[in-house]
């Protein structure tokens, strides 16, 4: 029998699914992908709507990201706007973004994955209960896509700062109440209820801090606002 050559042979396989087994370690899975980030060299692109399963492999926060940026490893996160405001994630965002992670966010976030040097990418795959699994794909075709997705939407995803920045001179608290209900979701109807003032002067109130946010919708403005720390009553003048 003609055997392949070397280079063949050796050659890794194209689709790999880390699986995870009952009678074994229950972190066994991110373990295994956490071995596979510790491998980067260049740049880590994290594309997650952070609405997995509790134990998502993808979605995890990990500290061997914070150890890849601390040697100089690349990373650019894109996530949903809501991360911002999420109970935890955005304290942990804000970690990784000080740590160097360039994180920006949008509206819906189209895809959940890991693409690591552009050589291969991790995705979660769907069983009965939740994502259990997770492939990874050293295919051209699939790696591609999900990188020329993520280059397509970061220039229009909105950059979550590091630091929070002061709140400018002239916000008052009615405009802070008024960015609180925005986060939240609250129509302008909703929201001039809730204010006790007209819809047009609310309209008006929304037209100027999305303005003043460089914010391209009424949630982006709440959920942007939340990120600089202009939500917070201590922030008064």
């Amino acid at each position: 029998m003609t055997q392949s050559p070397p280079e063949l042979r050796e050659a890794p396989p194209r689709l790999a699914v880390l699986q995870g087994h009952a009678s074994c370690q229950p972190v066994s899975r991110h373990a295994r992908v956490t071995a596979k980030l510790a491998a980067a060299q260049r740049e880590v692109l994290v594309v997650s709507s952070l609405s997995g399963a509790p134990g998502d492999p993808v979605a995890a926060f990990r500290r061997i990201d914070h150890a890849n940026l601390r040697r100089g490893v690349r990373y650019r996160m894109l996530l949903p706007d809501q991360a911002r405001i999420a109970a935890g994630v955005a304290h942990r965002l804000a970690q990784l973004a000080q740590d160097g992670a360039e994180i920006r966010t949008m509206p819906a976030v189209p895809v959940e994955a890991l693409v690591v040097d552009r050589a291969f990418a991790i995705v979660p795959v769907e069983r009965q209960g939740g994502h259990d699994d997770v492939a990874v794909f050293r295919l051209p075709s699939v790696v591609g896509t999900i990188t020329e997705l993520v280059e397509c939407l970061w220039p229009s995803a909105v950059p979550l700062a590091a630091n929070p920045r002061p709140r400018p001179a002239g916000l008052d608290g009615r405009d802070r109440d008024l960015l609180s209900l925005l986060s939240t979701g609250c129509t302008d109807e909703s929201a001039a209820a809730a204010l006790g003032v007209s819809v047009r002067t609310v309209r008006r109130m929304v037209s100027s801090l999305m303005d003043r946010l460089g914010a391209r919708s009424r949630f982006q403005a709440g959920a942007k606002a939340a990120d600089r720390g202009w939500l917070e009553g201590e922030a008064d003048d």
